[in-house]
């Protein structure tokens, strides 16, 4: 099956004047990123705050351009297109929904407005067509007709999320980006706006890359789950795989930070806080903060490992397969 999105070896670095006026960091928000998104499947991606999920979200869309690497859809490089030819294809074919809609959506246009945009920017149909169009979104995302009409201001926080999800598929896309959809929202909402994502994937056959800290949620919406630490991903595995079957330490630390109703236990424990982007360790970036790392680790950064199943892992010493969460505790607590 050909690849809907591949990024090759992706870097993106940032400057940041953090240390006085004369002294500008290096922040490495992205560092040799590979990743591939087939049609119609759902891409779940987790990690902690501040270890690149937007950044590679944004990269994905074409609204970050990476420092070094190769972003290619449908086979082509979008980087080394003309501008407008990329923002025609990447414009048309893929969608984003941002974290909160209240700062996403312009909120002194009417809805009706917001949703024929794209529309207008694209010169997709005749004026008609687009009002139909537009009529066609409300319906697809569950708001009725007369929502075309109001600002955004006087919908509530679950209205304008799906708002700004059929905005994102004014274009008819095949891919989706959603990025922390429902971190804005009260929890009495979010489920409605999930299973409407999940909905929404099946009747149009989207290819769907969710960003979620909620870990739990990723593995049940996603085919498969990307782990990022500090601006790598250090493992890729299919969702029914985690987390009993993740194989980097930091995959089963994170999981194990949600344990299950049934069997609580505690977390399996990490030592020091996250490394500063801006001065990453050497090697193994998880390295300072994980139970089995050794010399070996701050060397290289472990190459990828490939499994039958597509699982995907960078470990100089993986999990064993089939280790318990109490195994792993017991083993982190010994060396701390």
């Amino acid at each position: 099956m050909t690849a809907l999105l591949d990024l090759s070896d992706v870097h993106v670095v940032h400057k940041a004047r953090t240390g006085g006026v004369f002294r500008r960091d290096r922040v490495y928000a992205l560092t040799g990123a590979d990743l591939t998104v087939g049609p119609g499947e759902t891409v779940g991606i987790v990690g902690e705050s501040g270890c690149g999920k937007s950044t590679l979200a944004r990269v994905l869309v074409g609204l970050q351009r990476p420092t070094a690497g190769t972003v290619r859809f449908r086979g082509d490089d979008i980087w080394a297109l003309p501008a407008d030819r990329r923002r025609r294809m990447i414009g048309a074919s893929t969608g984003m929904v941002f974290q909160d809609p209240s700062t996403a959506l312009n909120r002194r246009l009417p809805v009706r407005q917001i949703l024929r945009d794209p529309l207008d920017v694209h010169r997709r149909g005749t004026a008609g067509e687009r009002d139909e169009r537009v009529r066609e979104l409300l319906r697809l995302v569950g708001l009725p007709a007369s929502a075309a009409d109001v600002l955004p201001g006087q919908l509530s926080g679950g209205q304008r999320q799906r708002v700004a999800i059929a905005r994102a598929l004014a274009l008819d896309p095949d891919l989706l980006i959603a990025d922390e959809p429902t971190s804005a929202l009260d929890v009495s909402v979010r489920a409605q706006i999930l299973n409407l994502l999940l909905d929404l994937r099946e009747r149009l056959n989207l290819a769907l890359v969710f960003v979620s800290h909620d870990i739990q949620t990723v593995r049940r919406m996603s085919d498969r789950v990307i782990t990022m630490y500090l601006g790598r991903i250090v493992e890729q595995a299919p969702a029914t795989a985690v987390p009993a079957g993740a194989r980097h330490p930091y995959t089963r630390a994170l999981f194990s930070a949600t344990p299950g109703l049934l069997d609580p236990i505690d977390p399996i424990p990490l030592v020091g806080p996250v490394p500063s982007a801006t001065r990453p360790p050497s090697g193994c970036p998880f390295r300072t903060r994980c139970w089995k790392a050794d010399e070996t680790c701050a060397g290289a950064m472990p190459p990828a490992e490939h499994e039958a199943d597509g699982h995907a892992f960078r470990c100089y010493h993986p999990v064993r397969d089939g280790a318990t969460d109490r195994e792993l505790i017991s083993q982190a607590q010994e060396r701390t």
